[in-house]
């Protein structure tokens, strides 16, 4: 595989093989490595970035290869000039050895996966797709119910429910994940979101054209008895052109401790970050939510795919 764009260009046996090494990974996490030494990585960040552009820049280090940083392309680069997107690639593959780019518009990275020299990562294209975040999610996912041990089976996941919550449309985390989870079973999906939030529709045929028990509604108490896994996701205020639209549903959906009552006693509560107020910090001391512990799952599994996508080209 050269390039990550999508989360549904994922196979199974490379997904099995990559949360293996990441299982490696996680035990030497702090230990440097030598497998990258010599390699440069740039991370092209046309949008704000905490957690995914760190997260890669650590896993590069950690495997002993280099990093060429900018956190504000859009801005601190020629593209402030009038520079196309794919000239920019041109001339940046022709410096480094893989790219990181995120950037506000969709299909950005296939754009760039077309022109470029060496392998594109997606950190994000608008409101498209964020392949790694689905990634290190359906990991998480794994470790949490205990089954990473259990990566063998083909329908691993078989019955589960999950629950994805909140800004369905514009959240880019949710449509990778979702395309995922196809490949683990017969998983069914729940979307909960207010009407102007939903999940775009053609996705949504997608799911069930592929075989996906899909249910939308708006109200989480519809759906949150059956629920092993609740994916929670901010609504994106920078998403919205008209800010009135979004005061009206930026505080429509949020989760507390009397929001799970009625809950199973092992619900997974997970969160692609950032949250603002979606989640209530009291939820925070459960030992089910696991948002924070996801969020560390970023490295090792980074470390593993760029480890992954070397390999691939030697």
């Amino acid at each position: 595989m050269k390039h990550i764009v999508s989360s549904g260009e994922f196979e199974r046996p490379w997904l099995d093989r990559l949360f293996r090494l990441a299982q490696g990974m996680q035990a030497r996490r702090g230990k440097p490595g030598e497998v990258l030494i010599g390699k440069l990585m740039v991370t092209l960040f046309y949008e704000a970035s905490t957690r995914t552009r760190m997260s890669f820049e650590a896993a590069m280090r950690y495997l002993g290869g280099m990093v060429s940083s900018t956190e504000n392309a859009g801005q601190f680069s020629s593209a402030i000039k009038g520079e196309t997107l794919e000239d920019s690639i041109r001339v940046v593959s022709g410096d480094c050895d893989v790219i990181v780019i995120r950037h506000p518009m969709t299909g950005a990275a296939a754009r760039a996966s077309l022109v470029s020299r060496v392998p594109i990562i997606n950190a994000g294209d608008g409101v498209g797709e964020h392949p790694t975040q689905a990634l290190l999610d359906v990991y998480t996912l794994l470790a949490e119910r205990r089954l990473l041990d259990r990566l063998s089976e083909p329908n691993v996941l078989d019955g589960l429910t999950v629950t994805m919550f909140g800004d369905l449309k514009n959240g880019r985390t949710v449509h990778s994940l979702a395309r995922l989870l196809r490949s683990y079973g017969r998983v069914h999906l729940n979307f909960v979101s207010p009407h102007a939030l939903r999940l775009p529709g053609g996705l949504l045929h997608e799911l069930s054209d592929n075989g996906v028990g899909v249910f939308e509604t708006d109200h989480l108490s519809d759906v949150l008895a059956a629920t092993n896994v609740l994916y929670v996701t901010r609504v994106q205020k920078e998403r919205f052109d008209d800010p009135k639209e979004y005061e009206i549903v930026k505080s429509s959906y949020r989760i507390d401790l009397d929001a799970l009552r009625g809950a199973k006693d092992d619900l997974v509560i997970m969160h692609p970050l950032p949250r603002v107020d979606e989640i209530a910090p009291t939820v925070d001391a459960l030992s089910n939510a696991a948002y924070f512990r996801q969020a560390d799952n970023g490295l090792p599994v980074r470390m593993a795919l760029l480890q992954m996508i070397f390999q691939n080209r030697s």
